[in-house]
């Protein structure tokens, strides 16, 4: 820089001035920058548009799930079947698409009644204290002390297998969760200075619950929720892979992949394009999760 600064040449063989090449570089490497909210809420919008997908399922699905509609075992492609056929001419396309409604379904009413139940829970043993409060954490705590799996099986063998009671055994394993979450921030929330104003008033219990602590438990618990749709749908799709779910020929995405594994090193789309189905959904449900926590986060 002295040299430059003096009027004197540099040497010959001298490097460029490297700020100026660097510059240059930040130039046209530099790309357009986009607001994280935007992308969070692209996001989050997953969840409707799966919903809104699997809604329009009995229109969008090309055939009948349970009817076979042309020659077994056609490869993706052939024969007009976008996905190909199974063994007995069914079209995949329509079993998968069937299924992943089933499944979408199945795994918001889990986390819907998960969180009615857990956050009810939760809710009366936070706001209540004393010996309700810990009456309710150590059966809370009896349920989180069995292994989830384990028990989702025993209640579906218990009950027989069936769709319904597979909701029902996922259903009694996962509410702990959301009561042990909703309790903790109705036990934060209720030591803040306008819930402690509320009480001096002489607000009611009830009302006080309603209004003073529940809304502001409501966002962790949606986040929690959205953030194990993912899960559920995988535990689901387990359960039914282990023949606990729906009777065939119901289309269930598990159930079809466990059915025909042994078309697998021939016939490798009749058993992978229901797993592609779980995967995809599992997918949506984390993005859709991630993106809700981070938009917490940012207010």
């Amino acid at each position: 820089m002295a040299l430059v600064s003096s009027g004197v040449s540099p040497a010959a063989g001298a490097l460029p001035a490297a700020p100026l090449v660097r510059g240059r570089e930040r130039k046209l490497l530099a790309l357009p920058k986009i607001d994280s909210a935007i992308v969070n809420w692209i996001g989050l919008s997953l969840i409707a548009v799966v919903t809104l997908i699997a809604l329009a399922v009995p229109v969008l699905a090309p055939y009948d799930p349970l009817t076979p509609v042309g020659m077994p075992l056609q490869a993706p492609g052939h024969g007009g079947f976008l996905l190909g056929t199974d063994s007995i001419g069914r079209d995949i396309l329509s079993r998968v698409l069937f299924g992943v409604r089933s499944s979408w379904f199945a795994a918001l009413a889990v986390v819907a009644l998960g969180l009615v139940i857990g956050g009810l829970v939760g809710l009366i043993a936070g706001a209540a204290g004393g010996w309700l409060d810990s009456l309710l954490m150590r059966i809370t705590d009896a349920f989180l002390s069995l292994p989830a799996p384990v028990l989702a099986i025993a209640v579906v063998a218990a009950l027989g297998p069936g769709f319904v009671h597979t909701l029902i055994a996922v259903s009694i394993v996962w509410w702990p969760f959301y009561a042990r979450l909703v309790r903790g921030e109705v036990a934060r929330l209720k030591a803040r200075p306008h819930v402690e104003a509320a009480k001096l008033a002489g607000v009611s219990p009830m009302r006080l619950a309603g209004r003073h602590l529940l809304p502001g438990a409501v966002p962790n618990a949606l986040v929690a929720a959205s953030l194990d749709i993912g899960t559920l749908i995988l535990t689901l799709a387990a359960l039914s892979f282990l023949g606990l779910g729906q009777s065939a020929p119901a289309p269930e995405l598990g159930a079809d992949s466990a059915r025909n594994l042994s078309y697998f090193l021939q016939q490798w789309w009749i058993p992978v394009m229901p797993g592609l189905g779980v995967l995809a959904l599992a997918l949506v449900g984390n993005i859709a999760g991630d993106c809700l926590r981070n938009l917490m986060k940012t207010r």
